[in-house]
């Protein structure tokens, strides 16, 4: 399969986001380059502390292990409570975007800013439930606001409908404060969903099970759901 373009001022349009839940972990470095060489554009790494939520994943060291196993942006997702305590690890680790969530700090304003003043890009992060109120007044501080289509925890969940209506007033909510926040959903994405999630203003699609169960074709797959996303950013500019 071709690779369709969907690129606009040299940089890609939507983004695909591979989480590294469903990896092989004895197998990790090989993963993610296969994931590189298959065109993905950024490494999701999942964190969770069985606090947060009820699932215990990786720490920062994994993390810096695998950096040499590929040059493409990580970014961080910390299901954790208190992420604060551990902002600048991540960060050593080589993770260029840190999202947290909200409903998981204290200090939301003070976290983000820790974030920045570090040299990293800041994400927030909303479980299904948490309205987007729980963001306005930090939006000035964010460059991802990322909308979970899952309650977070595990890998290979059904996408959640009703989450439709969040990304489409999210994106609302960026026009008004800071268009410059990129939108991220992350949870039962695949080729099933990730076309509504375009047309709703995702730019940045984290998908797990369902892209990492065609390893054994990892490059046509990638090339699908980029395919696809093109076609769904295509109309929705219309």
């Amino acid at each position: 399969m071709t690779k369709t373009p969907d690129h606009h001022n040299g940089e890609r349009v939507i983004e695909i986001a591979p989480s590294i839940l469903p990896c092989d972990f004895g197998r990790l470095g090989e993963e993610l380059a296969a994931l590189e060489e298959a065109g993905v554009d950024r490494i999701h790494w999942d964190v969770m502390d069985g606090v947060f939520v009820p699932n215990i994943t990786i720490g920062a060291p994994v993390i810096t292990s695998c950096r040499r196993y590929s040059t493409l942006p990580y970014e961080v997702h910390l299901m954790i409570v208190d992420p604060e305590r551990y902002v600048a690890e991540f960060v050593d680790a080589g993770c260029e975007l840190i999202t947290v969530h909200a409903e998981a700090t204290r200090h939301l304003h003070r976290t983000l800013g820790l974030i920045k003043s570090l040299g990293a890009r800041a994400g927030v992060a909303l479980n299904p439930a948490t309205p987007l109120s729980a963001v306005e007044h930090v939006m000035d501080e964010l460059d991802v606001l990322m909308i979970m289509t899952v309650n977070p925890g595990f890998g290979g969940q059904h996408y959640i409908e009703a989450m439709d209506a969040k990304i489409l007033a999210a994106v609302a909510l960026r026009e008004a404060t800071n268009p410059l926040v990129k939108i991220e959903v992350d949870g039962g994405v695949s080729e099933e969903t990730l076309a509504g999630c375009v047309m709703n203003g995702a730019e940045i699609l984290v998908s797990g099970s369902a892209l990492l169960a065609h390893r054994g074709h990892l490059l046509a797959a990638v090339n699908n759901f980029h395919q696809l996303a093109q076609e769904a950013f295509t109309q929705r500019a219309r």
